[in-house]
């Protein structure tokens, strides 16, 4: 284990900045990266939130930057969200302070002639999400012939956003000698497939597996009645602002998301913020700023939005759901107890969610310890929709094929044969019995009898 970035023999201007920014040693994550990266080969490195990934794989790339005038990017920095953009744009502004290193941000949700006009002023690197640097590609704004060296930074994110289709497209336009670099913080099967399709004898490099729980997180879990039962017993909780100082609220969709945040709204209003894909992107960051600031106490998020995102000192990750993917648990988790913090996490499981719960003990090995249901917590007999039992009425008045209903009755007589007439003779019929005429013609002396 190196005791210092001296060790990995950078360059100066990288050192002090990263003196600047008050790190010390390199984490396992960045020291095992370091050389690989530098060797240019291709590197997959699974790491668990909260670990330094950024500066894991930009360390390296920075060192063997060089000073260039070319207006096309060398390298690019593919994320899933604009919040994550935004936040590695500011990262890589910190750990090139001394350097002459242009770097700029793309995403949608914003003027894409903005950016256009940018990408002319020349840029060394870009960081991007996949929707909007492909269109930037595609309309040639964007030139990648220079791009040696290609990041896909929380790809198991980007694939859970449904950006594959995107990625390959982009994998197209790239030049075929390149370096992939691909940090994730867990490894499912849609990642493995997307690493066997698209890089080349990529070197792996798992510091924390995906079902390891972090040292210095504290778990816990509640079993819980519903929804509203988790509302009361989240509020009890959270009244002890000693205890939750900085709590982060995971929800499993942007409905509940907003129900939750309505339910908690009258307690705890001046300390209380929501984020999810539906809200603006000003919301989103300002929400962010506030939190971070300590302007407000708790936030409410879902999996897509809060992950990845750089949330400062979180003494609490509340689990209001049960992640039907371990996965997801474990990454949730990894919000608190960074930078060697001590962290807790708390899971609240209903009946119905004890399955996940399950399987996501099966996967860390490890048994969440439980709490008893507090007493002076109420138990809500208030239903969700979803909670609510679903009851499958029987039709009264559908009859089965073969059955008769209490209005039937035999047709007559003469209604029961059948005559196999075809079209043009039944209207035959019909017309010879209004107008008197012979039902067939037969020779013309009978019918001639027969008007006399």
């Amino acid at each position: 284990m190196m005791e210092s970035f001296e060790e990995l023999n950078i360059s100066r201007q990288l050192l002090n900045a990263i003196e600047d920014l008050g790190f010390v040693k390199p984490t396992p994550i960045q020291e095992e990266a370091f050389p690989v990266v530098m060797s240019g080969k291709n590197i997959v490195g699974i790491a668990q939130t909260g670990t330094g990934k950024t500066l894991g794989y930009m360390l390296p790339i920075l060192q063997q930057f060089k000073f260039s005038k070319d207006y096309k990017p060398r390298v690019i920095i593919l994320v899933p969200t604009r919040e994550l953009v935004i936040q590695v744009v500011e990262q890589i502004e910190l750990f090139t302070k001394y350097m002459s290193t242009r770097v700029l941000g793309v995403f949608g949700g914003v003027n894409i002639k903005t950016q256009m006009g940018a990408l002319t002023q020349g840029v060394d690197i870009v960081v991007g999400t996949p929707g909007r640097l492909y269109d930037l590609a595609v309309n040639r704004s964007l030139l990648l012939q220079e791009v040696k060296k290609l990041v896909i930074d929380e790809v198991d994110v980007m694939l859970d956003l449904g950006f594959r289709f995107q990625l390959n497209n982009i994998f197209e336009l790239l030049p075929p000698k390149r370096q992939n670099i691909m940090f994730s913080a867990t490894m499912t099967e849609d990642v493995e497939i997307l690493i066997n399709e698209n890089f080349i004898a990529p070197e792996l490099i798992a510091i924390s597996l995906s079902g390891t729980p972090l040292d210095n997180i504290a778990q816990s879990c509640y079993n819980v009645e519903n929804f509203y039962t988790k509302v009361n017993l989240l509020i009890h909780l959270l009244k002890d602002k000693d205890t939750y100082q900085k709590v982060l609220v995971f929800i499993d969709s942007k409905r509940n998301a907003d129900r939750l945040f309505e339910a908690l709204e009258e307690d705890f209003w001046n300390c209380l913020g929501v984020i999810h894909s539906n809200k603006s992107q000003n919301n989103r960051m300002a929400t962010i700023e506030r939190f971070n600031d300590n302007a407000t106490r708790i936030l409410v998020a879902t999996d897509v939005i809060a992950r990845g995102i750089d949330l400062d000192d979180i003494t609490h990750v509340i689990n209001f759901d049960t992640p039907k993917f371990p996965e997801n648990y474990m990454h949730r988790i990894g919000r608190t107890g960074r930078a060697e913090k001590q962290g807790q996490s708390i899971l609240m499981y209903t009946e119905n969610e004890e399955k996940w719960k399950e399987s996501i003990e099966e996967l860390m090995e490890y048994v969440i310890p439980s709490h008893p249901f507090p007493e002076e917590v109420k138990v809500s007999k208030q239903l969700t929709i979803d909670e609510q039992p679903r009851i499958i009425e029987k039709n009264p008045h559908r009859q089965t094929k073969h059955q008769a209903g209490p209005s039937f009755h035999e047709k007559k007589e003469k209604n029961t044969k059948t005559q196999n007439l075809g079209g043009g003779q039944k209207i035959k019929l019909k017309k010879a019995k209004k107008y008197k005429k012979p039902k067939t013609r037969g020779s013309k002396q009978m019918n001639m009898k027969k008007r006399k």
